[in-house]
């Protein structure tokens, strides 16, 4: 991925934490195939981390990928951006995002790191799924959660390279940012909304 110094981003804690903020991942593997699935971060089992998801069992992907690179994709908010927001004239249209590129070697887990993982999973989206009560083991039975055990495949990539970009405006005048922030917070698109919070949440391109 082309990262200009000016949108890198360096920590691979802050890396980490947007991983885990926006889990569902696009892996690629080498022949051009590739699979969106939810990913699990373990940020100190390696140096930069282990990711952990599972593929349902027919998905023939998962047999093409044991033991080879792939590249994993975690995908932030994103929207265009509008040359009327800018101070600064003339000014072309663009598109501002966050991305980040994981990168590691695929290896299958055991069965019981791969329910350990699954319930990983739920306990991120909806932990209430997993709370028993006086009366009830939870809303997924444990003999259900076996059975479903049996209908996926679970792995882990050890994370060899990271490259995160934040292609956010930063590299402009305070003027021209502080236009664009306000475009964004203005408009009714969803995703421009989104990208807004992000920037104000992480105070990054707001003039």
């Amino acid at each position: 991925m082309y990262v200009p110094e000016k949108w890198k981003m360096e920590a691979t804690s802050d890396i980490q934490q947007f991983i885990q903020q926006h889990g569902f991942a696009m892996i690629v593997s080498s022949d051009l195939e590739a699979s969106h699935l939810p990913l699990i971060l373990e940020p100190n089992t390696a140096k930069q981390g282990v990711l952990y998801g599972h593929f349902a069992r027919s998905n023939p992907h998962w047999k093409n990928i044991v033991g080879r690179s792939v590249l994993c994709v975690f995908n932030g908010p994103h929207a265009y951006i509008s040359p009327t927001w800018y101070d600064a004239y003339p000014a072309v249209p663009t598109w501002n995002y966050i991305t980040v590129h994981a990168k590691g070697v695929v290896e299958l887990t055991d069965e019981a790191t791969t329910l350990k993982m699954l319930n990983a999973t739920i306990s991120k989206y909806e932990p209430s799924l997993l709370e028993a009560t006086d009366e009830s083991e939870g809303f997924i039975p444990k003999a259900f959660e076996e059975k479903l055990a049996k209908g996926i495949v679970g792995f882990k990539i050890v994370i060899n390279e990271l490259q995160a970009k934040q292609k956010l405006g930063q590299h402009r005048s305070n003027a021209d940012q502080q236009g664009v922030a306000n475009g964004l917070a203005n408009s009714t698109d969803l995703d421009a909304q989104q990208l807004f919070n992000y920037m104000k949440a992480n105070n990054i391109g707001i003039g």
